[in-house]
């Protein structure tokens, strides 16, 4: 029984882990696959696709268990607290963004936050489309 107890508490971090895992890992291999995103002005424009399209999956994940209640609490935090958040990169944002001008930076803030929060509006709407 103790031993059962032990795997129930280290579970959810190794769901998470994995989750985080293959989340970096294909965040990374965009950044690799797509250099004339990145040319347009360093990993800038990558992060925010990266964040976007994150965005929009977390809306659809979300809003289908909310909606189908679908997913196991497993399956949320292997795909919404790991892979997703690993996959999206706000702290990368928030570094590039303070080496930036002023002008530039206000415009890379507005454009991360207005349109990952319109992915997830979006998302919602596919995943209510889909239900």
């Amino acid at each position: 029984m103790a031993g059962s107890h032990a795997l129930s508490r280290v579970e959810p971090l190794l769901l998470v882990a994995v989750g985080g895992f293959a989340g970096a890992v294909l965040r990374r291999s965009v950044a690799l696959a797509a250099p004339g995103i990145a040319a347009l002005d360093g990993a800038v424009v990558g992060t925010l696709v990266v964040n976007v399209a994150g965005s929009f999956a977390l809306g659809v994940l979300l809003y289908e268990a909310h909606l189908a209640n679908a997913l196991s609490a497993e399956t949320r935090l292997v795909l919404g607290t790991g892979f997703l958040s690993s996959f999206t990169t706000y702290s990368t944002f928030a570094v590039q963004t303070s080496g930036l001008p002023p002008a530039l930076a206000v415009t890379n803030v507005a454009a991360n936050y207005a349109l990952a929060f319109a992915g997830v509006v979006l998302g919602r709407l596919v995943a209510r489309w889909l239900s």
